[in-house]
């Protein structure tokens, strides 16, 4: 098993402004995870920080990225349009290791992966999270997004909450693949204290869905 040799912090220079990529690497490395935050966090959500704890040991290399408005220090996102800028800056650091790059984020990031991994080349997206609707308005579907990964041909998992009111796992057509399901998770994958499964329970099944799926790629 591959160990973490090392974490790395580089800083590229995007259409966006500035972007942050924080590098757990793999000793044995045959897969590139990159991975972005939502638009209402950055990279200590809970699920990006065990991913890239545990991903490195699996020839996994984890490189979390900071959109450039986070690194600014902003408080509010940018549109859609501006993350996607940023994400594309980024993507030419991301495949500088010569890996094939899963692309990754959870809720807005995995939206921006979605949106553009046909064009970028990714060998697979991991949408941590999707935000399929609004809160309580499921008519406001973002299922085209996930829709185009499928009709470029590349691998999607889907990993969700079980009480996400972003999209709950039943709201997402079977054709998008593959889905690891979190128990009682929110959309943060929190879970209650009164729930039959731990916090810590609840990462281990996002980490060993992301594991399995990551070695049918190769």
């Amino acid at each position: 098993m591959a160990d973490v040799t090392d974490v790395t912090i580089e800083t590229v220079e995007t259409d966006a402004g500035t972007a942050r990529i924080t590098w757990h690497r793999a000793k044995k490395a045959r897969l590139v995870l990159a991975a972005s935050h939502g638009a209402g966090g950055g990279i200590e959500a809970r699920d990006l920080v065990a991913l890239a704890a545990a991903l490195p040991a699996h020839g996994v290399t984890v490189a979390l990225v900071e959109q450039p408005w986070r690194v600014a220090g902003k408080k509010l996102a940018p549109a859609p349009k501006t993350l996607d800028t940023g994400w594309r800056g980024v993507w030419p650091a991301l495949a500088a290791p010569g890996h094939p790059v899963i692309s990754g984020g959870r809720s807005a990031g995995a939206r921006v992966a979605c949106r553009t991994a046909a064009e970028l080349g990714a060998a697979g997206v991991l949408a941590l999270s999707f935000p399929l609707h609004p809160p309580g308005k499921p008519e406001s579907t973002r299922e085209q997004e996930l829709f185009e990964v499928g009709r470029a041909g590349l691998p999607l998992l889907v990993v969700q909450g079980g009480n996400d009111p972003f999209g709950r796992p039943g709201e997402f057509p079977e054709e998008y693949g593959p889905h690891v399901v979190v128990p009682h998770g929110d959309h943060g994958f929190a879970v209650p204290k009164r729930a039959d499964i731990t916090q810590d329970e609840a990462l281990a099944v996002i980490v060993d869905g992301v594991v399995q799926w990551t070695r049918s790629l190769g």
